[in-house]
């Protein structure tokens, strides 16, 4: 039976639910004055519950649809602005024992190639990271207990917040590991690392269990109950997120709200980020295997309406998509970006050499992360390097209150814009820092107090004489 609360995975994702919440939404795909009421009462910023989000999903009639589309843009301007967060993956180790079928890191494939990254490789790779721009990264790697235990990830987390080179340095780790103890969690959160993400892949159970037929991943209740583990464990700030073309996506859909919902319930917050990836090609997976795939229609609208759905969050998508798809959901509710991504092991500091084959997956954007940046100042937007929040224990609930107050952009402006002037100080080409400065210059004057506007201003003069990593 559907419990929200409760601490069992089976019944805060309980299937009853999600398949009568998507029969509901399907008959009531064309109900103007339900559809109406719906938005209605999203408009006020405050979400909306699963099953109402997946009416909007479901809705058919043009002029409603043109409204749900409005109403992301204006629900991601209000909470986010022009400001979209940058990072990039950093693989640490292809070793795996599990048995997902959709995943080449699987344990039966023979032709990739395993590689774990030693203390050395993790210095030449932030070296090489340190050296484009970036300033947080997401730290990903293998279920294998013999190599790739909790000790080697703390170890690598430890060594990449070690490292500075010129004016670089990694002031923020996200962690992207499989799912784990409490008491594990207690050490990565002791690591200092900033958000634990895990992926659900698919809430459907039955899917699950065939798509992980073995290995530790394989227990669906454990890893769907990760993330409580996680907040007991006191990691403030989680992400979520399914892989849309393993399973029916409406059910997905449903269930990732469903588990925003028992986050909020059960633990007092709810994600502080959700992703959206959607399959695609790597060593011996052919996305075409998958027969569940969604169009890029579909796509932007689960994007925009979860962004209506859950406006407090996060949205998060990777270098998987193209440039074409990404220009089109940043505006929907994207508030942060991969640039610049590599999914092999290695591969920053010395690109990798096919016959070395240890991607996960192929990436669709293999723009450079300058291109990137110059790309979005182009559209207008502020690419952030901020990792501020994290530092300044703007974590959790306290994080989410600023956000819901609307108090957050009191920090985020500043903070993008002198991160931004960093970048542009430190490693942007020509033509990427003449935009900067010029976005810089622009929306500097939106700031709406002045004390907080005049301190950025400083702060930007320091930065140009050479100081670094001032923040609010």
């Amino acid at each position: 039976m559907y419990d929200v609360k409760s601490k069992k995975a089976e019944e805060f994702i309980d299937d009853d639910e999600i398949q009568e919440t998507i029969r509901y939404a399907c008959q009531n795909k064309s109900d103007k004055a339900l559809i109406d009421s719906i938005i209605r009462k999203a408009e006020k910023c405050k979400g909306l519950s699963h099953r109402e989000a997946a009416v909007l999903l479901e809705c058919d009639l043009k002029e409603e649809n043109l409204r749900i589309f409005k109403l992301a843009k204006e629900i991601k301007q209000k909470f986010y602005g022009n400001r979209i967060v940058m990072f990039a993956p950093l693989y640490l180790s292809n070793y795996c024992v599990n048995g997902c079928v959709y995943c080449p890191y699987h344990y039966k494939n023979k032709h990739i190639n395993r590689k774990k990254l030693t203390s050395d490789d993790i210095v030449k790779e932030v070296t090489a990271l340190q050296d484009m721009g970036h300033k947080r990264l997401a730290i990903e790697a293998g279920e294998d207990p013999v190599n790739n235990p909790i000790e080697y990830i703390l170890d690598c987390i430890k060594t990449i917040y070690s490292i500075k080179h010129k004016n670089g340095a990694i002031r923020r780790v996200n962690v992207n590991i499989a799912a784990t103890t409490v008491e594990n969690y207690k050490k990565l959160k002791d690591a200092g690392i900033g958000t634990y993400i895990l992926f659900q892949e698919t809430y459907n159970k039955k899917s699950y269990e065939t798509l992980h037929p073995t290995g530790p991943k394989s227990n669906y209740a454990y890893h769907t109950e990760a993330m409580d583990r996680a907040m007991e464990g006191g990691i403030d700030d989680v992400g979520i997120g399914v892989l849309f073309g393993l399973n029916m996506y409406r059910y997905d859909f449903v269930g990732i709200l469903m588990h925003a919902e028992h986050l909020e319930a059960a633990m007092g917050v709810g994600p502080h980020t959700i992703s959206v990836p959607r399959i695609r090609p790597a060593d011996d997976i052919d996305p075409d295997d998958f027969t569940n795939a969604i169009s890029d229609e579909i796509f932007e609208k689960i994007v925009a309406v979860l962004r209506i759905a859950v406006p407090y969050t996060g949205m998060i998508i990777s270098t998987r998509e193209s440039q074409k798809t990404r220009e089109k959901v940043l505006d929907l509710g994207i508030s942060q970006i991969s640039g610049g991504s590599r999914t092999s092991v290695g591969g920053y500091a010395e690109e990798e050499k096919e016959e070395d084959n240890s991607a996960q997956f192929d990436v669709e954007d293999r723009r450079t992360l300058d291109e990137v940046v110059n790309w979005l100042l182009k559209l207008g937007y502020i690419p952030s390097f901020c990792t501020a929040c994290y530092r300044e224990g703007r974590t959790g609930d306290r994080f989410m209150s600023l956000v819901k107050a609307g108090q957050i952009a009191n920090c985020c402006q500043p903070n993008a814009l002198m991160t931004l002037k960093e970048y542009l100080m430190d490693y942007a080409l020509e033509d990427t820092r003449e935009k900067g400065e010029e976005v810089i210059k622009a929306e500097i004057n939106k700031i709406l107090s002045d004390k907080v506007k005049n301190i950025a201003i400083k702060n930007i003069e320091e930065i140009e004489k050479g100081k670094r990593d001032f923040r609010f």
